[in-house]
């Protein structure tokens, strides 16, 4: 089993959800609530039945599933897990998790998964990207339209006259 938002999927997703099945032989992806995102992340951008879809649609997920509201440990009753994989910047506390799984009288197994290195593994740093891109079109149709650049002044504006 493995969890997660999985909002707009990257690279670093794919990475994850590969290893994540390496560890056993089926891969049940359990994808966070949109009230969880917001609780634990950030406010999703992407509505969480897209993204279990999206998340579903992957060669590494067997099956994807909406975690519960509230109590996130609660979907392990129901999947009963043999290993639970984390991602590196995952929050999630092992020992926590391997509480929650005795109280259910689960022998599970929890693995943090090393962390991925590459480009855009991130969807912070794909927005980033995205603003950043959004924000060089607009100062280029600004150039092409004649408009000034904000920034500092010309040097004959800034030369102060004597009295």
């Amino acid at each position: 089993m493995a969890t997660g938002v999985f909002d707009l999927l990257h690279p670093g997703h794919l990475y994850f959800l590969r290893e994540a099945r390496k560890l056993g032989d089926e891969l049940v992806v359990v994808v966070a609530r949109d009230s969880t995102a917001r609780r634990f992340k950030h406010e999703p951008i992407m509505a969480e039945a897209s993204r279990v879809q999206l998340v579903e649609a992957l060669k590494a997920v067997d099956r994807a599933v909406l975690g519960h509201e509230g109590d996130i440990y609660e979907i392990l009753d129901e999947i009963r897990p043999d290993v639970i994989a984390i991602g590196f910047d995952q929050v999630h506390d092992e020992n926590r998790i391997l509480e929650e799984c005795r109280k259910r009288g689960l022998a599970t197994k929890v693995v943090r998964l090393p962390k991925f290195e590459g480009d855009l593994d991130g969807t912070r740093k794909i927005v980033r990207k995205v603003a950043e891109w959004l924000a060089l079109q607009e100062r280029l149709s600004e150039i092409e339209r004649g408009k000034p650049l904000p920034g500092p002044d010309p040097p004959a504006a800034r030369r102060r006259k004597r009295p």
